[in-house]
């Protein structure tokens, strides 16, 4: 597709679409749908820039295969389940390591849900962009 407007609009909304992504992924880190909802929406945003751009430059801008994406985030999610086998707890069992500040209270909270989420994150837009690659290509 040859627009003028589509390309402007793209190159306008992509950095910010994957900001936004980003957000949810980290905001819906303690809710369902984060990773899910937040792989969706960087999926489209770089969709959108093979739509305006081609695939040829989705691809120069992604750098890294959408399946290396699609495996690495199976990877993570499921090497997140591991991390509760040392405490002899079940396989997925959340675990979570609590960091403090200066004053001693409750901080930053990092756990296995969080690594599961990047993973299906990464799953979703590895599962999309190769769709979308695969169905833009032209011979």
């Amino acid at each position: 597709m040859d627009s003028l407007i589509l390309r402007t609009a793209t190159r306008l909304l992509l950095a910010l679409m994957i900001l936004f992504s980003i957000f949810i992924l980290w905001r819906g880190h303690n809710e369902p749908g984060g990773g899910f909802v937040g792989g969706l929406i960087c999926a489209v945003a770089f969709a959108l820039h093979a739509l305006a751009f081609g695939v040829k430059e989705m691809k120069r801008l992604l750098v890294v295969d959408p399946r290396s994406l699609l495996g690495g985030g199976l990877l993570l999610g499921i090497l997140s389940g591991f991390f509760a086998g040392p405490g002899g707890d079940p396989f997925m069992t959340a675990r979570w390591i609590i960091f403090k500040d200066a004053t001693g209270a409750k901080g930053l909270a990092l756990g296995t849900p969080v690594l599961f989420d990047i993973g299906v994150y990464l799953v979703v837009v590895g599962a999309l962009l190769a769709m979308v690659q695969a169905l833009m290509e032209e011979d």
